[in-house]
């Protein structure tokens, strides 16, 4: 389940994409195998990292192709172990809204960033992360949880006013909201709860199937309660 769309970030052969904030790694591992790239994946958890790691053994490379290249490392993301304009395409995904300081992120992402570079971002949306907040305080106060609830006009500015033209955004996984408001309700912690339970397998069905049904529900509710904001930008060539 992927929510930055690889697509729209136009990735080529050879290029060298960062996946900044990778987790467990949805989106590094569909970059792998997208293109003949290098992508590296770093994140500050070393749990997670070893996570992805496996993943990449579960679906080895089968072309054994030397231009298809992966790489995991543990890093702070305010300060990214890499020499200036190294990256083709940075992904940052449900990253940002964990981060304090986010705006120094932003500044790391366009110093690592080559000129032209495509930037794919996405956070949790105003609307539906304000109703989680309003219903639940052990939602945001875990350690390591959301500390921000992005505007969509004020974190575009926060790109641009750093460098980065704005291109398009969207919304995604519109489905999750409802599942996360019930979740709020009854207590994030609760795993008992028998409503919680079946609204769990009805998005692992989504997310394994991809039935009609689900694809076109989709359509109607991304837009109106998506989970996620995405944001696409290019660093500006005149830096």
């Amino acid at each position: 389940m992927l929510t930055i769309d690889l697509d729209k970030i136009n990735i080529k052969d050879e290029q060298v994409i960062l996946d900044l904030g990778c987790g467990k790694g949805r989106h590094i591992h569909k970059l792998y195998y997208y293109k003949k790239c290098h992508v590296i994946g770093l994140d500050l958890s070393y749990d997670d990292l070893q996570i992805t790691y496996h993943g990449f053994e579960k679906y080895p490379d089968i072309t054994g192709d030397s231009k298809r290249q992966f790489n995991l490392m543990a890093g702070d993301a305010h300060k990214l172990p890499f020499p200036d304009e190294t990256f083709d395409r940075v992904i940052c995904s449900e990253v940002l809204e964990h981060i304090p300081d986010y705006e120094n992120v932003i500044k790391e992402i366009f110093r690592v960033s080559k000129k032209g570079a495509k930037i794919g971002i996405s956070v949790p949306r105003w609307l539906p992360e304000k109703i989680c907040w309003m219903l639940s305080d052990d939602y945001h106060n875990e350690p390591g949880g959301h500390v921000h609830i992005f505007k969509f006009k004020n974190l575009k500015k926060s790109f641009e006013n750093n460098g980065f033209l704005y291109l398009f955004n969207s919304y995604k996984h519109g489905l999750h909201s409802p599942y996360w408001w019930l979740k709020c309700l009854v207590g994030v912690k609760n795993e008992k709860n028998i409503f919680v339970n079946y609204y769990q397998k009805f998005l692992e069905w989504d997310i394994m199937k991809r039935p009609i049904l689900t694809v076109l529900l989709e359509k109607i509710f991304d837009p109106l309660i998506g989970k996620s904001l995405v944001l696409y930008f290019k660093k500006k060539n005149d830096n």
